[in-house]
Order: C-alpha cells, then sequence, then structure tokens
C-alpha cells in the first residue's frame, strides 16, 4: 500500500482568524503582536508579508516595513477555539491525526482511495470542509513522507495544494531549489555558497561523508538526505496520548531572548488553550532547541507543583532555556511540550491548600468558555496584560 501523507497548514492562521471576526481588515496590512520595544511579530498578513515583514520580526522593524500596518494583540484563546475545530475535521478524514502548532497538522491517508478518492480529491475536499465549517483556508500538501508533505504545502501557498508522487521527490526538490530546500536558511546558503554550491543538483553530487566532514555530521546528514527528497526525520511521530506540543522553525536564526521568550510565551498558552480544550493535565514541561548546525537537544522539567497555567508554563520554559542556551547563541527552532498528560483538571494528588496557580486556571477555562460561546471577553488574559505592561513601559521611556 502506498504511503500518502498530507501536511496542513492554515493560511496565515492568527491574522485570517482577525479577519473573520472583523471584516474591515480584509486585504489591509495586519501584525499580530504587542506594540512594546521588546515586542515582536507573532504573524504577518500576506499584505503586511508583501513588505518583508516575517513571524519572530521586531515589532518595532516590522512597523518600519510597512508602517500603515494595523497591530493586533493576540487572542490565544480564540485561536484555540478554531484550531480545535479545524483538528476535528482533518480527524474526520483519518484516525492518524499527529498535531504539530496550532495551525500545522499531518495526516495519513494511506489506504483512504474508497473513502476519498485519489490524494488530490481527497485534498481538494478537506479544504473544501474546512472553509465551508470554519470560513479559514489551509494549504495542503500531498507526499510520501512528512518531510515531502511539509514542503509540498508550502509550494503555492495560499490556498494551495501541491502533490508530490512517489519517485518525484527529486524532481520537486530541484523545481523547489536550495534557497527554499526546508531547513535550508540564509546562513547554511552562504555556508555552501563558500564551497561553491548554489542548486540541489550540485549538492548532490557530494557524498555524505564528505558533507559531514565540510559541515559537520548533523547538518552533512541532513543536506545528504533533504537534497534527495529523503525525509530526514525532522517530524518525528510522538505517542498521541503522551503529550501536548508546539514548534516554531524561525525564518532568519534567532539570536536574542527578547524573540525566543515572546515566542515561548506564544507556545505557553498556545499549550494551556490545547490542554484545556482536551481537558488534559501535565506533569513534565520541556524545550527543544536546534541550532544551524541541525543539533538539537531536549531538556524537561517534572516540578513538584502541579501545572495549571500558562504562565507557569512559561516560567518553566524561561528556566530551561537559560539552562541550555546563552544570549548571542543562534537558533533556528524552537518547541515546547506539556508532557505525561492525564485526564480532568484536578491533579492526581490534591494539595491542603489551594494553589494561586489554580486560579488562574479557572479563569482561562471561563476565558475559553466564553469564546467558545461567541462572547467579548473584557478581562485580559496574561498574555494580553504582558503586552500591555510593554506598551506602558515604553511609552514611559519615551
Amino acid at each position: 500500500m502506498e504511503t500518502v501523507i498530507f501536511h496542513v497548514d492554515m493560511d496565515a492562521f492568527y491574522a485570517a482568524i482577525e479577519v473573520l471576526d472583523n471584516p474591515s481588515y480584509q486585504d489591509k496590512c495586519l501584525l499580530i503582536g504587542g506594540l512594546g520595544k521588546r515586542s515582536v511579530v507573532a504573524t504577518a498578513s500576506y499584505a503586511a508579508r508583501a513588505y518583508g515583514v516575517h513571524s519572530a520580526m521586531p515589532m518595532v522593524q516590522a512597523l518600519r516595513l510597512c508602517p500603515q500596518a494595523i497591530v493586533v494583540k493576540p487572542r490565544m484563546e480564540r485561536y484555540s477555539q478554531m484550531s480545535k475545530q479545524v483538528m476535528e475535521i482533518l480527524k474526520s478524514f483519518s484516525s492518524d491525526v499527529q498535531q504539530i502548532s496550532i495551525d500545522e497538522a499531518f495526516l495519513d491517508m494511506s489506504g483512504t482511495f474508497r473513502l476519498f478518492g485519489l490524494p488530490r480529491e481527497a485534498g481538494k475536499l478537506l479544504k473544501e470542509k474546512v472553509k465551508s465549517q470554519t470560513g479559514l483556508t489551509i494549504s495542503v500538501g500531498i507526499g510520501p513522507s512528512r518531510f515531502i508533505a511539509k514542503m509540498a504545502s508550502d509550494f503555492n501557498k495560499p490556498d494551495g495544494l501541491c502533490r508530490v508522487s512517489v519517485g518525484k521527490e527529486i524532481a520537486f526538490i530541484d523545481a523547489v531549489g536550495l534557497k527554499k530546500l526546508w531547513g535550508v536558511g540564509k546562513v547554511t546558503q552562504q555556508l555552501l555558497a563558500k564551497h561553491h554550491i548554489t542548486t540541489t543538483q550540485e549538492l548532490r553530487t557530494y557524498s555524505e561523508q564528505t558533507l559531514q566532514t565540510l559541515f559537520g555530521r548533523s547538518m552533512g546528514h541532513f543536506l545528504y538526505l533533504a537534497c534527495r527528497g529523503i525525509d530526514p526525520g525532522i517530524f518525528k511521530e510522538e505517542a498521541k496520548s503522551h503529550s501536548i506540543s508546539t514548534e516554531t522553525t524561525f525564518i532568519e536564526d534567532v539570536t536574542t531572548s527578547q524573540v525566543l521568550e515572546q515566542t515561548l510565551l506564544w507556545m505557553s498558552h498556545e499549550i494551556m488553550f490545547r490542554s484545556l480544550e482536551e481537558k488534559q493535565m501535565g506533569r513534565t514541561v520541556g524545550l527543544k532547541l536546534r541550532f544551524p548546525d541541525f543539533t538539537t537537544l531536549t531538556v524537561q522539567i517534572t516540578p513538584q507543583s502541579t501545572i495549571y497555567s500558562a504562565e507557569q508554563i512559561f516560567q518553566f520554559a524561561k528556566m530551561l532555556l537559560l539552562q541550555k542556551w546563552s544570549e548571542g547563541k543562534p537558533v533556528r527552532l524552537i518547541g515546547l511540550g506539556l508532557h505525561q498528560l492525564y485526564s480532568g483538571d484536578r491533579p492526581l494528588q490534591e494539595e491542603l491548600f489551594e494553589d494561586p496557580f489554580e486560579k488562574k486556571r479557572k479563569l482561562e477555562q471561563v476565558v475559553l468558555k466564553l469564546q467558545k460561546e461567541g462572547k467579548q471577553v473584557i478581562k485580559a488574559t496574561n498574555l494580553e496584560r504582558r503586552n500591555e505592561l510593554e506598551d506602558n513601559s515604553s511609552r514611559s521611556q519615551e
């Protein structure tokens, strides 16, 4: 049986939801993030991206490039709610869905021909169903592996549909080109250019041993596989019942705590709202870092206290980051996860006294419930409070 993997990517997800809720934003340059001097862009609309703005860019820099942009503060509970709706649709197409972030997932569609037709037909049907039920557009990449499917979904975004058949992997990789090969950023391209490697065809002329000698073991192994369209194992499936995780690959390597901490803050809220949606609690917080040479490290902490809120996840994430990273060291990917999950809203072992973070969890549950009912939430979430503090701080300094 032929392996058929779908990668679903929700187009400019945060910005698309803001447009859905406020149609006056349609076709406008929209930036999701805070206004403080240390704020960064969470998502940019496609209109804003035309000016060179991208996620994880400092907001100050983004507004220089696109001064007419409208800045909207993130509403993670709303985004989580919409993500849940899309994921439920994906699960109606496949029993094997691997969610890798709030707006991305893999589906194993092998053997579903009788249910949904040929892969492209199934992809088109999936796109239509998401659009009709949520109002959002998605891009679908179809391939024989997660790596190829991931690249295919990005091939003709937004609202894209691209299939790469078995045996066509190398032709697809060459069509994409070295500059858009997943995992090969500007720094890697510069390293390759020093050795006169500017195309995927040229890269394939080098043996794995030579590439590892030139670029290090991890990077050499990755490059050898990637230019041949072979999945280098970047997206390894985790046990579905044991973690809720998310990760971000930066367009440009990040070297500052400003961007990494802001990204971890968004991730903390994403993970907490997903855990509330799934009625899960976790015992362990895990951090994942990948560096430009493709070396990857993971570190975890299992605190004695119960993990109730996004604020706790964020504090543990910062602690783990400081253990394994120092200011100035470039990071290409960061991931955060809540592990050792168990069902329910209460800890397995009750505390004698109420934990103050438990109240914050209850607040987050209320916010999520109100959003589901379509009501406006007046009380600020922790993420919004932090952005307000940043805004006030920047104003006081001006």
